[in-house]
């Protein structure tokens, strides 16, 4: 179990800076009691019942949406960062190859969302890994995918994520990660955070974090092995993603390869084609190869130059995680017309708290297909495209955006239709001039409980990490005075 870091404030109101105007000051007695400054939370969500909804009226007029359009406080300490990033003699460098390669990876600001918002996005995380136990949704899901992907070789999927817009009846589900990046830069962002004026001074807290979430991390991947090796010693692991220097988050596999050695496990950084396959063992640089941290977006191994590490994974000589199964099991798109369909909850056994929490968090999800062409296309604007095998938004289309031409090539292949949840606003202040972004929630998780909050800012019809001010940024809960 790691805690919030939480600081208690007693006072009925709190100062909001406000750049546009003099210093404003919001009154936010009755939202605010304690602010936490979420680092990671691991635990077991309470199950929502339709008694716990908010009101959705006052849901979203919070001191925290309040803050997201009135604070402009830049939190972060450059050298901070720097100390965070580089803790190790070999990763001397990391933070200049940042600035230089990927100057829109950090935000310099924070995201503000509501403890309401924290809770739903617990219940519907919590609610769709229970419903994933269950047999009749395992064989749907499982029914739609190759043969490689009905193995279970007992790991759960490490880094899996639960992205979420905040739309007015609160939190929505966007789609679910089963290889969500981000979660060891998240935590070096967290931990780099400073207090900007007095005004937000009850917004962090006076210690830095410590290497808890860090320790959680290391554990996950230990629990990995023990879930298909038992008590076999684990010495080595391999992180692999194709061209991995070239991958925008490469620093990322840089800041994992130095946390298990930290901890005394061998860890290595290689493109699949760099692997061999030798006496039914799987080899990389003359050694046998253990664990594989899996970084491809193939998620079923399916191009020929992941033929080596699909054999080894098929045939049970390495532990791979995150893995097919997974991937078939939570981020296929089409399982969110599955999760989102009381009808067959209901069939698969689901518990009614666990109905609710999909009911109120998953936006409506529908295959698109010739049959519903004209229709669809008739709705077009309030629904967002996706490919059922897609990721990282590549090949999402909104609605209201939509050309013939890119809508003929939706028809001709495998997509879904989301109803447009549209993202939150955070203002803020660059080089002067007042720039209103947009943000995402994403939920770092493992066996259904929430690691680490963290939000990506970006500009345009999709994250992205070429906006200037957006990136990464750390999310900060303002919880209402009933939670205090």
């Amino acid at each position: 179990m790691v805690d919030i870091h939480t600081q208690h404030i007693s006072h009925d109101t709190i100062d909001v800076p406000d750049h546009r105007t003099t210093r404003g000051r919001a009154s936010l007695k009755d939202a605010t009691d304690t602010v936490s400054v979420v680092v990671s939370t691991v635990g077991h969500a309470p199950n929502l019942v339709p008694s716990d909804y908010p009101n959705l009226m006052t849901l979203f007029h919070t001191s925290a949406e309040r803050l997201n359009q009135a604070c402009f406080c830049r939190t972060l300490n450059l050298s901070r960062l720097r100390e965070q990033l580089e803790n190790d003699p070999s990763l001397s460098g990391l933070m200049e190859t940042i600035a230089q390669t990927r100057p829109n990876l950090f935000s310099s600001t924070v995201v503000f969302i509501s403890a309401e918002v924290q809770h739903r996005i617990h219940c519907t995380v919590a609610a769709i890994e229970r419903i994933a136990t269950l047999p009749g949704y395992q064989s749907q899901a499982l029914a739609r995918a190759p043969a490689l992907a009905q193995q279970a070789f007992g790991p759960l999927g490490a880094c899996m994520g639960y992205d979420f817009h905040l739309g007015e009846a609160g939190p929505q589900l966007i789609e679910i990660n089963t290889n969500a990046g981000g979660l060891l830069l998240n935590l070096a962002l967290a931990r780099a955070q400073e207090v900007c004026c007095d005004e937000m001074s009850w917004a962090f807290p006076s210690h830095a974090p410590g290497n808890e979430l860090a320790d959680v991390v290391f554990a996950m991947f230990q629990s990995e092995w023990r879930h298909q090796r038992k008590d076999q010693d684990w010495h080595s692991v391999v992180i692999v993603d194709d061209d991995p220097a070239q991958q925008y988050l490469a620093p990322e596999f840089e800041l994992f390869r130095q946390l298990f050695a930290q901890r005394g496990v061998s860890a290595s950084i290689a493109d699949p084609r760099a692997l061999s396959w030798q006496g039914g063992q799987l080899w990389h640089q003359g050694a046998p190869v253990e664990m594989v941290y899996n970084r491809l977006t193939d998620f079923y191994l399916a191009e020929p130059a992941h033929e080596t590490l699909r054999l080894a994974y098929e045939t049970g000589a390495i532990v791979m995680t995150p893995h097919p199964h997974a991937h078939a099991l939570y981020a296929e798109k089409r399982n969110l017309i599955a999760l989102g369909t009381d009808e067959f909850l209901m069939q698969w056994g689901a518990e009614q708290p666990d109905r609710f929490a999909l009911q109120a968090g998953i936006p409506e999800t529908e295959l698109v297909t010739l049959a519903r062409s004209d229709e669809l296309w008739a709705r077009r604007r309030h629904l967002f495209f996706k490919p059922v095998a897609g990721y990282g938004a590549k090949a999402a289309y909104r609605g209201d955006k939509l050309t013939r031409r890119v809508w003929d090539a939706i028809l001709a292949g495998d997509f879904v239709a989301q109803a447009l949840v549209p993202p939150s606003a955070r203002m803020i202040e660059l080089d002067g001039v007042l720039t209103d972004l947009k943000f995402d929630i994403r939920a770092y998780t493992y066996a259904g409980k929430i690691q680490m909050l963290a939000a990506r800012m970006y500009a345009g019809q999709t994250t992205n990490f070429r906006t200037q001010g957006g990136g990464f940024a750390p999310v900060i809960v303002v919880p209402s005075k009933e939670s205090a």
